[in-house]
């Protein structure tokens, strides 16, 4: 149904049964509301050049904008799902603005997300022997106070907004780690304002997370930053180490 309303205004492009299940799963199923995500979502599409972004963009800039803002894809957990670690800890964005802009952020964010969705998801999916559509991702919370929140607060509320409405349904699984006193307490408070469904992908742990993380995380697969055995060469921050750099499910 969903479809064939998108078709009929024009609509050839993404189209596929996992997209449309993705945006009404978004909407709770509702029909308009899901047609009206997906024509918002296209329509910044073309605003933001995302196809310019994944054909020409390139973030030379990274290696150094990652000291101060670690930001990476590493491996699989152990349901396939690309791992994404994020230290929020370490945001120096002072530092970061000499390097590169709020701008080329966002474009580097967006084109991660579609090397996510064309590449690292399929290649999962082939690995996995399954359809994996849903990232693992690892905040950790260590050295976060007022100030390194402040400072990349504008950046993450852009992002957010970017994740939930263009590219919905991708959190798996969230786990924020070396979550600092009283996070639990005032993640109690707000809880029962989130989706529930959202609610059950969210964990909340402290600095002794080893355990609970290792769950969903194989030690070869965690960086030994966080209690795991992986250690790149280079640093596993920089390696994007994962199946879409195995020739036989790329």
């Amino acid at each position: 149904m969903l479809r064939n309303e998108l078709k009929s205004l024009g609509y050839t492009e993404r189209l596929d049964d996992a997209s449309m299940l993705r945006f009404l799963r978004a909407r709770k199923f509702d029909l308009p509301k899901a047609k009206e995500m997906f024509v918002a979502c296209e329509k910044w599409r073309k605003e933001f050049g995302v196809d310019k972004i994944v054909s020409d963009f390139h973030y030379k800039e990274k290696p150094e904008v990652s000291k101060y803002y670690p930001q990476y894809y590493h491996k699989t957990d152990v349901d396939g799902r690309p791992v994404y670690i994020e230290q929020l800890g370490k945001v120096n964005l002072t530092e970061m603005y000499k390097i590169t802009t709020f701008e080329r952020m966002l474009q580097n964010l967006v084109w991660e997300y579609e090397a996510f969705v064309l590449k690292r998801l399929p290649a999962c999916s082939r690995k996995a022997g399954k359809l994996v559509e849903t990232s693992c991702t690892i905040m950790d919370l260590k050295g976060v106070g007022i100030s390194s929140i402040q400072q990349v607060y504008s950046y993450v509320k852009e992002a957010s907004v970017i994740g939930q409405n263009y590219y919905p349904e991708r959190m798996g699984k969230f786990y924020m780690i070396n979550a600092p006193f009283g996070f639990s307490t005032a993640f109690r408070i707000v809880r029962p304002l989130l989706d529930p469904v959202t609610v059950t992908k969210i964990f909340i742990l402290g600095g002794s997370y080893q355990t609970e993380l290792l769950k969903q995380v194989e030690a070869d697969n965690l960086p030994t930053t966080f209690g795991g055995n992986c250690n790149c060469e280079g640093g596993c921050e920089l390696s994007d180490a994962g199946p879409w750099h195995d020739p036989q499910y790329m």
